[in-house]
């Protein structure tokens, strides 16, 4: 009898110290963290594949590409369930091929930051769903290469002058403004952890090309830009209120 009476009271302190839990964690006024978010991106990469075809390089996959980066917010206590933040990614897709001798090879890179602000709706106590967007500055770049592989210190400069070399590289990129609208639903693994799985598209204004040393390059296809769609997911340490 005694036993059984030990665990109803043991049963009854853990119920009553996981309501607890649960209210300080899910009512929280304030509360704040970080952590890392790995993401998918899918920008338009047809013109840039037709380019690549008279350079006999394979195109670059257009199933998309990984991206990694972090993210921090806090709660604004005065707006319940009203995080801001900020955030920052980066990542790149290839494709290179041997054509006689010369290795040849295309780079395009996605990166940007951005203030961040979301709202999480609350009609939902076990996770967390929230609607967002951020704001901030983007970056596009476009690397093409030709070499043989073979350099030397001495003919990295006689090469400059040298019209019939067969060393050449271009780089291009585009710098712009983001704004990102997004979709996020965040499913606790315990009080101080949270995962994160999301979507959301980036629209971009403001855009300037250039190519080296900042020279502007023109007539750059107009539908060549850094919007996209893009998938994200995460892990979160912190203090969260949904």
């Amino acid at each position: 009898m005694k036993k059984i009476s030990a665990v109803i009271l043991l049963i009854i302190l853990i119920t009553n110290q996981s309501y607890s839990q649960d209210a300080q964690y899910f009512d929280a006024p304030f509360g704040g963290g970080g952590g890392y978010t790995p993401g998918w991106y899918f920008p338009n990469l047809d013109k840039i594949n037709v380019q690549l075809q008279g350079f006999n390089v394979p195109a670059l996959s257009t199933k998309g590409f990984y991206t990694s980066g972090g993210a921090g917010f806090i709660y604004l206590g005065f707006i319940p369930q009203l995080r801001v933040g900020g955030m920052g990614f980066g990542g790149s897709t290839s494709s290179s091929a041997n054509v006689n001798g010369e290795i040849r090879e295309a780079i395009y890179s996605l990166g940007g930051g951005a203030l961040t602000v979301e709202y999480t709706l609350p009609f939902f106590r076990d996770f967390g769903i929230s609607i967002g967007a951020s704001i901030g500055r983007g970056n596009l770049k476009i690397e093409v290469y030709k070499n043989s592989g073979a350099f030397d210190w001495n003919n990295v400069w006689t090469e400059i002058s040298n019209s019939s070399t067969s060393n050449y590289s271009r780089t291009i990129e585009n710098n712009y403004w983001i704004i990102t609208p997004t979709l996020n639903v965040d499913i606790p693994f315990q009080r101080f952890v949270t995962f994160r799985i999301g979507a959301g598209y980036q629209f971009t204004f403001g855009d300037k090309w250039a190519a080296e040393n900042d020279q502007p390059i023109n007539n750059v296809p107009p539908d060549l830009t850094g919007k996209s769609f893009f998938i994200q997911s995460g892990v979160f340490i912190g203090f969260f209120s949904y």
